[in-house]
Order: C-alpha cells, then sequence, then structure tokens
C-alpha cells in the first residue's frame, strides 16, 4: 500500500510559516492545517485535531511545527513517528541557521521528496514500528511503577527487595526492545544489500550484452 493512499498532506513550518509541504491530493486540507497552525501554542506539544474522517497531527518543537494529515485508520502513534523522523532529517539537512532565514515554501522542491519517502517508510514498516512503540510503552510504564514503589518504600522505610524485582523487570522490558531494534536493523540492512546486488547483477548484464554485441562485428578471439 502506497504512503500517499494513508498519508495526505504533510508540511514543517518555522513558527506560522511553512517552508515545505507536499500532497498527491486536491482538497482543503492545506488550508484546515494551516488555520490550525495559527492556533499552535508556542511551547513544544503534540498536537492532533480530528476532522472528516482525517486526523490533522502536530508536533511543535523548539519555534518549527511538524504536521501530517492522515485517514482516520491510521494510529496517532505511527503518525507522530512519521512526524518524529521528519524532525530529525529535517534539523540535519536545515540546522544551522539555513532553515532559520528560509523564505515561505521555498523547501517544497528539495524537501517535499523526502516527506514523500518517509511517508513511504512508515508505511512499509508500520508493523516493527507498531512493536517499537509497544515495548517503549511497556519500558515506560515499569519505569513508572518502580518509581512508586522507590517513593513509597522509602516513605514506609522498607526494605529494597521490592525493588530489586522491578529493576529486574525493567531490565528485561529495555533488552526487549534492544532486540526489536536490532531485528529492524539488521532486516534494513539486508533489503539494501538485496537492492545493491540487483542492481550490481544488471550492470554485470548490461556489460555483458555489450561486449558480446561488440564481439558479434569482430573476431574477440584474436
Amino acid at each position: 500500500m502506497g504512503g500517499q493512499e494513508l498519508f495526505i498532506y504533510s508540511f514543517v513550518a518555522r513558527g506560522t510559516m511553512i517552508l515545505a509541504e507536499f500532497t498527491e491530493f486536491t482538497g482543503n486540507f492545506p488550508e484546515i492545517a494551516a488555520q490550525c497552525l495559527q492556533k499552535l501554542p508556542s511551547t513544544n506539544t503534540k498536537f492532533t485535531y480530528n476532522y472528516d474522517h482525517h486526523t490533522f497531527n502536530f508536533l511543535v518543537q523548539d519555534g518549527y511545527a511538524y504536521c501530517i494529515v492522515a485517514k482516520e485508520s491510521v494510529g496517532n502513534q505511527i503518525s507522530i513517528s512519521y512526524l518524529e523522523r521528519v524532525r530529525d532529517d529535517f534539523k540535519r539537512r536545515y540546522g544551522g541557521g539555513i532553515a532559520d532565514t528560509a523564505a515561505a515554501k521555498s523547501l517544497n522542491k528539495e524537501f517535499g521528496p523526502i516527506m514523500k519517502e518517509h511517508m513511504q517508510y512508515i508505511v512499509d514498516h508500520a508493523e516493527e514500528i507498531e512493536k517499537l512503540l509497544k515495548v517503549k510503552a511497556q519500558v515506560s510504564e515499569v519505569k513508572s511503577v518502580m518509581h512508586k514503589n522507590i517513593v513509597n518504600t522509602i516513605e514506609r522505610g522498607g526494605n529494597i527487595t521490592s525493588l530489586q524485582v522491578t529493576a529486574d523487570d525493567l531490565r528485561e522490558s529495555a533488552q526487549g526492545y534492544k532486540d526489536i531494534s536490532t531485528q529492524i536493523q539488521r532486516k534494513m540492512w539486508y533489503q539494501n544489500m538485496k537492492i545493491k546486488l540487483i542492481v550490481l547483477g544488471i550492470i554485470v548484464f548490461l556489460v555483458l550484452v555489450i561486449w558480446l554485441s561488440i564481439c558479434r562485428g569482430f573476431d574477440c578471439s584474436k
């Protein structure tokens, strides 16, 4: 399934000025997203607005706003994963003051296709991302329980046996998160190697075809 079948529209803005946007659909999504942008708080936050069977998801950080409009069937956490991925890529490409002086929509041509690629990546790896999010939630839950137990133990002056059990649970959850991350990285490495081998095979085949074509007109045995 293509990323653009689930993700409809995306933009990156500095304050209320949109620097780059991407969509392959016609509709009033850009106008609604722009209206929401005007009302977003300036503080770091995450915000979701539901309208007409779509979600308008925003990530605001350090004066920049990242938006993705998605079908209602797409989970909010998946949309946020896309926004975080776009944020990291955008900061890596345009950090150090470049984005601070960019004009409105001046990065459309360059960063628009990049947003499209991130949409497709999230769709292609939605299952792995959901597993990671689930493990992260479990780790956060264990950390919360551990903190509560520490406070209760200190208040009651009890022993640390219960804390040790919770710490073990936290380590197990963290290890599970690390294992899943390693599996995803290994899978992506195999996919990249497969593509490289296919390209190499095509190049070798083309060289062979050209060589044989030349040999038809000359005696290659001389």
